[in-house]
């Protein structure tokens, strides 16, 4: 495997928690912050446009959205509607593209709020340099609703069914909340795990995928549980305490409509001078039985991420290394160490709609990493070389040929 670079692609005022890209749009968003209140450094979400500038892939940034003194911790978007994971709490917002309006000398907009100036050439782009854009990000409110109620509370995950008519809540509580949305009624609640809930996944018929800081990973129907996974289970060497499961996700099969698979994360439990690895699981996302299962290095996974086709899983790593595995067989095909060279809290690929192909540009995939250090990266996959059609066929009739006079030299007469 060569070695692989990461491009910065755009470096925020604070530091990053979580990345997300818009499926229609050329659009992604970050959020996070630096507790504003106790350290001075502010909070918000930036809405960042995406374009090909000079054969590159270029952000600029749209719109910061100040978040006062709340962080934004996790994120799950849904169309036009961003539910944000604040301290203990999750806010729904509402954003919306609009053509710009004239503006004054001073470039705000009717908001007070910094508007974008020119930026020339491709390149990071960082909050007050930005590139000549074509609409406006305007930000409403419209809930705040508790999802947490643990001494230190912090919600730490977020997830929309498909059809966006359910919000699903967890954290420190290890308390698995539903909601209905947009109206945020709260419809169900239990407890979970014991301790805390890291990662959520949502499955066929709505199911839940809870992955806990207690050794176990859960799947519920509402809050009857339907199965417990065991990853290990063809490992024995292994002690079921031995590793915790620190990220769940679902996913596509190429080329198999009908098919669905659930990946997880297994990471040490204590660290050892001499770290043992980490390891990735494949799920069937029906049966929910283990398929198969391979390390994937010894730097411990912090996030996870499946491509839209389900072809491609992002990691990254709490030493901020970030690597794409194809899903078919769990192995490495990228990996860039310590790209952040601090833990990165989030990855997402580019979707592969056609304005995402549109920006893809011939790359088989391409992962945006966020991290504590401020930054969102880039990492690409160029897409695989393959031979052109005529050729293949050209080599085809050589080879028929060159058979044919060999087996006329070894059996004189046989044609």
């Amino acid at each position: 495997m060569s070695p692989r670079r990461a491009a910065e692609l755009y470096r925020a005022p604070f530091p990053l928690y979580t990345v997300r890209l818009h499926p229609r749009r050329p659009l992604a968003i970050t959020a996070g912050g630096g507790g504003a209140a106790k350290t001075g450094i502010r909070n918000g979400v930036h809405f960042l446009q995406l374009e090909q500038v000079g054969g590159q892939l270029s952000a600029s940034l749209l719109h910061s959205h100040d978040t006062e003194t709340r962080a934004t911790m996790t994120m799950a978007l849904a169309d036009d509607f961003i539910a944000a994971g604040q301290d203990a709490d999750c806010h729904i917002l509402r954003f919306s593209l609009q053509p710009p309006p004239g503006r004054g000398a001073a470039g705000r907009d009717a908001g007070g709020e910094k508007g974008p100036r020119k930026r020339k050439g491709p390149g990071p782009a960082t909050q007050g340099e930005t590139q000549n854009q074509t609409s406006e990000v305007t930000v409403e409110s419209l809930h705040s609703v508790r999802t947490d109620f643990s001494p230190d509370a912090l919600q730490k995950a977020v997830r929309f069914n498909a059809d966006c008519s359910l919000l699903v809540t967890g954290g420190a509580d290890g308390f698995l909340r539903l909601w209905e949305f947009p109206s945020m009624k709260k419809t169900l609640e239990f407890k979970a795990h014991d301790g805390e809930i890291e990662d959520i996944a949502l499955g066929p018929d709505n199911k839940v995928v809870t992955a806990g800081r207690d050794f176990q990973c859960c799947v519920w129907q509402r809050d009857q549980l339907v199965t417990g996974l065991c990853w290990n289970e063809n490992l024995p060497g292994i002690p079921d305490k031995a590793y915790r499961y620190q990220a769940c996700r679902f996913g596509a099969v190429e080329d198999n409509a009908g098919a669905l698979r659930l990946y997880t994360v297994q990471v040490p439990h204590k660290r050892e001078r001499r770290p043992p690895p980490c390891y990735l699981t494949k799920w069937d996302g029906r049966s929910f039985l283990p398929l198969l299962t391979r390390p994937c290095g010894s730097e411990v996974v912090s996030c996870l991420s499946v491509s839209d086709s389900g072809t491609f899983l992002g990691l990254g790593t709490v030493t901020g290394s970030v690597a794409i595995h194809i899903a078919f067989s769990l192995q490495r095909l990228y990996y860039v160490k310590e790209a952040h060279g601090i833990v990165v809290t989030d990855v997402a690929f580019v979707p592969e709609s056609q304005r995402g192909r549109e920006l893809l540009a011939g790359n088989e995939a391409a992962l945006l990493s966020v991290a504590v250090d401020s930054r969102c990266k880039l990492h690409l996959l160029p897409g695989r070389r393959s031979l052109p059609v005529w050729l293949l066929l050209l080599l085809c009739a050589g080879l028929i040929v060159a058979t044919i006079l060999l087996l006329q030299l070894a059996f004189p007469g046989f044609l």
